[in-house]
């Protein structure tokens, strides 16, 4: 195996229909600007909540990639 080093960045991603559908907003904003995008981890994940109903969702992902 090889020696390798990656970048992390920490991206919050909003939905109002899914938190899966926040965290695939988030990459897919993200992948037009970084390159190479590898593996996506899940940390934190909450929702806003209005008069008793979900109104949104956020996913916090920290994702990793070779860009520099």
């Amino acid at each position: 195996m090889s020696n390798s080093a990656y970048n992390i960045v920490e991206l919050v991603g909003s939905s109002d229909i899914t938190w899966e559908n926040a965290a695939e907003n988030a990459i897919d904003q993200t992948s037009e600007n970084i390159r190479d995008l590898r593996i996506a981890e899940v940390t934190k994940m909450d929702m806003t909540i209005e008069n008793g109903t979900i109104v949104n969702y956020r996913t916090r992902i920290a994702l990793s990639s070779t860009d520099s």
